[in-house]
């Protein structure tokens, strides 16, 4: 185990009721270049959204870390985090394979832990933010389609979600349950410093431990684009598969308009047919 006496969350149950997705604000205020200046051998990054994600094939899933955490092996471990969330209870059974690892777990916060990486960043023995991070903790959100029974036992499935996550963060806080589900109610944002002072990280990164790969964030900045509007339109009730056949035929639309685009630019860069 790991060397706080952190609490265990028990999510075993998937709601019929409910889908789980990125938050949206959250995926805006995503830098996907701010990573770790170093990294060891010891170190586990997790760098993009919580799950496997459809739009890029990437993501961070349990699987992942539950391979990299066989390979360190029982030696103490540092996980870098600059994630906007994701899937819930991929992030639940992340948390709870660091928080089983026998050997100090430190959790640094290197740009942004929101959402299902926040419950992660809680495993820490140790946790450290940089002075320009973000924490962001909220309730679970899920769409739930159906009759007002439907949606009230879609309610009940969630509380006691909800209530793990407020003792994993007031247990860390050293507060009350109350006051932490308050912060969740609100989804709440923390800053470097505030996050400090409310207990929810112990110390600040030094400035030199965090850097931006400027290549990737331009790699994924269209991704990323997407990953914005699929959360932005999930927040309005559209189903999942709607959404993404929706985006897949507006991205075919684009890519059809684009290439007579980049031929006519093409024609008119030739020097004989500039104008004088």
């Amino acid at each position: 185990m790991s060397l706080r006496k952190l609490p265990e969350i028990s999510a075993a149950r998937l709601p019929t009721v409910c889908a789980f997705e990125p938050d949206a604000d959250a995926v805006e205020r995503w830098s996907p270049g701010v990573t770790a200046a170093v990294s060891g051998e010891t170190t586990i990054s997790i760098l993009d959204v919580i799950g496997e994600d459809y739009w890029s094939g990437g993501g961070v899933t349990s699987k992942r870390v539950a391979a990299a955490l066989r390979a360190i092996g029982e030696q103490d471990v540092v996980v870098d985090i600059n994630s906007p969330g994701g899937d819930f209870f991929e992030g639940v059974a992340i948390y709870n394979a660091l928080r089983a690892h026998p050997r100090k777990v430190t959790v640094r916060i290197i740009g942004l832990a929101a959402s299902a990486a926040s419950v992660i960043a809680m495993a820490g023995d140790e946790i450290q933010i940089g002075k320009a991070g973000f924490l962001m903790i909220h309730n679970s959100w899920v769409m739930a389609i159906g009759n007002r029974h439907d949606l009230a036992d879609a309610a009940r499935t969630m509380e006691p979600f909800d209530d793990a996550m407020a003792t994993v963060y007031s247990d860390r806080a050293g507060v009350e349950k109350a006051k932490a589900a308050e912060w969740m109610d609100g989804e709440t944002w923390f800053n470097g410093a505030q996050a400090l002072q409310e207990g929810l990280a112990d110390s600040f990164l030094s400035a030199d431990a965090v850097a931006e790969d400027k290549a990737k964030a331009e790699a994924v900045r269209g991704v990323n684009a997407t990953r914005r509007i699929d959360a932005r339109l999930a927040k309005t009730g559209m189903p999942r598969t709607e959404r993404r056949a929706l985006l897949a035929e507006l991205k075919g639309a684009c890519t059809a308009l684009s290439r007579p685009l980049r031929m006519t630019l093409a024609h008119w860069s030739q020097p004989s047919l500039r104008h004088p």
